[in-house]
Parts: C-alpha cells; structure tokens; sequence
C-alpha cells in the first residue's frame, strides 16, 4: 500500500541499505536488476560507494527483505525465467518519487550524508543533473514531499563551507547517529574523501568483476 500524505517510513540501517542498493543495482546495472540473494549482499557489502562500509551476513539481508516485504517496498520475484528468487524495489511508488528525488535519495542512503555537489557527482550513473540548482531543487521537494519530509539540512562542520544533506529514513535516531559520526571525523574529513575518491574509481571495477563472479556461479548451479 501506498504511503499517505503524512505518513513517513522509519526503516532500519540494514532495510535502508537494501532498498538502496536495489535503486542503485536497477538504475546503473538494469541487466543484472532484479537481483537475487547473493547479488543483493555483496550490493550490500561493497567497499566504494557505501558509507558506512558493512558486513552483512545472509540471514542480516533476508531478515531486512522480509521486513520491506511486508511493508510493501520490496518484491519478490519468481517464475520459469527466474531459477531462483529474485528482488525488486517500489521506492518511487511507496514515496512518490520522480527519477530525480529518486537518485538524490539514494545517494543520501548509500553513502550518508552529502553535500549538494558531492551529490550531483556520485548520482550522475543513476541520474544526469544539468546542474547543482537542479539536485539543490529535488533536495527542497524531499524536505518537503506532500507533507512528509524525507531529507534534512545538517549543521555545518566545524572547517567546512558546504552543508551537507541527510535522509530521514531511520527517524530523527538515525540523524543523532550521523551527526555523531559526522562530528567525530571531521578533523580528517577533507583528507579522507580525497583518498575515497581515488579508491572509488579502483574499487568500482572491482565490484563490477565481483558482482560479474556471483552470477556465472549462479548460471553454474543451474546445471549441478
């Protein structure tokens, strides 16, 4: 069922990474999407482009697809051309999101908070913002979408001129943990995405030949 107007999901950190990586796996690998157990955890359990970097364990992910299952966001699919079960999301459907918002919030879920050009960047494989007015644009909708707000501005750190942006989808708890985490790391925060930078564009072919393993052992089950 479709959210009403007031209503706002609180998911958990382990359902909002799923449901992340499930919008990011469809937008920028759509062949591969949807995505089966073990394709979804090691989405989950990737080096680049997550933050926080987790370790998740099968049970840990089909405990949280269950859960979104249950509340309408995930779906599971099955059939003669699926050999074994396979997920889908309806995160534009639940929260009424156009493509846009969609990409804007699915960075904030994958990889914490964000400013608005660390946003533009890090979404241009799912979406192409023509500019920052445009992604600072969907962030307004999201701060304010039919009454629910699913995005917030955080407090400046300490050293730094941009503000960043994070999603509300574990509930104002959730903000109380980034921002802690956010404080205690600020003093090395500049150094650190430099060096996350340069070890996204490494990890990402890594990923990808990862990603490429767990489906030609899958296609190898199938004929055991």
């Amino acid at each position: 069922m479709e959210l009403n107007d007031r209503s706002l999901p609180v998911l958990s950190p382990e359902e909002v990474r799923i449901l992340g990586c499930l919008v990011e796996k469809e937008l920028i690998t759509p062949d591969n999407y949807p995505l089966t157990l073990n394709a979804l955890l090691a989405a989950c359990n990737q080096k680049s482009s997550r933050d926080p970097v987790v370790e998740y364990n099968a049970s840990t992910v089909e405990q949280g697809l269950q859960s979104l299952k249950e509340r309408g966001f995930v779906r599971s699919v099955s059939g003669a051309e699926h050999r074994v079960p396979k997920f889908k999301h309806d995160v534009p459907f639940m929260l009424r999101l156009n493509p846009a918002q969609t990409a804007v919030l699915t960075v904030l879920m994958l990889r914490g908070p964000q400013t608005v050009g660390e946003i533009r960047g890090r979404s241009d494989r799912m979406y192409s913002f023509d500019s920052l007015d445009e992604v600072a644009s969907a962030l307004a909708d999201l701060k304010d979408l039919s009454g629910r707000k699913l995005v917030m501005e955080l407090e400046r750190l300490p050293g730094t001129k941009e503000p960043r942006f994070a999603h509300l989808l574990c509930g104002n708890e959730g903000i109380a943990t980034v921002t802690a985490a956010e404080t205690g790391r600020s003093s090395g925060a500049g150094r650190g995405e430099e060096l996350a930078a340069l070890r996204d564009e490494v990890q990402k072919l890594r990923d990808e030949v990862a990603s490429l393993r767990v489906e030609l052992i899958e296609f190898r089950n199938q004929f055991d």
